[in-house]
């Protein structure tokens, strides 16, 4: 190891809206501590969202209808070849 270079060790990242924590190693550091499965003591570090709580890993996420909203400019403003809006209400 460098003389300059941030001490790296086992921190726990904690995720409180999904109560999950995991124990990895960083070198983020923190004052507050949690005492472990193992019945050791390590920094813990809250986060605001994780894989246990983001939409696209949970599969919450929303999908967009991006067909939808091409057809709907297209009636609405014809289309980019120059020819005119077809389907109903043309």
């Amino acid at each position: 190891m460098k003389q300059n270079d941030p001490a790296y060790g086992p921190v726990v990242f904690r995720d409180k809206s999904a109560g999950y924590a995991f124990l990895t190693r960083s070198t983020a550091t923190s004052d507050r501590t949690i005492d472990w499965d193992d019945g050791n003591t390590y920094p813990v570090i809250d986060v605001e969202i994780s894989s246990e709580s983001h939409p696209f890993y949970t599969g919450k996420a929303r999908t967009v209808d991006t067909e939808g909203r091409v057809a709907q400019f297209e009636r609405r403003y014809g289309r980019a070849d120059g020819s005119a809006p077809q389907g109903p209400g043309a």
